[in-house]
């Protein structure tokens, strides 16, 4: 069996099939099985951290201080 989809991958999920002319229409924010803002809240701690750029030390080669 597969892990369960995020909470965030459902919503994209079906914005697609709204955008494909599903007929489905999102929730609005506090209707009964909507999302609560703690659900977004537990969503955000398991996100997956941010990549970042690697920064090369041949980008501050040649640069100059100034005074």
């Amino acid at each position: 069996m597969g892990t369960k989809k995020g909470l965030y991958a459902n919503i994209n999920a079906k914005r697609k099939r709204i955008k494909a002319g599903s007929g489905e229409t999102m929730r609005k924010a506090g209707a009964k099985g909507a999302p609560s803002a703690k659900d977004f809240k537990d969503a955000a701690k398991t996100a997956k951290p941010k990549k970042r750029k690697p920064t090369s030390p041949a980008s501050s080669r040649g640069r100059r201080r100034t005074k």
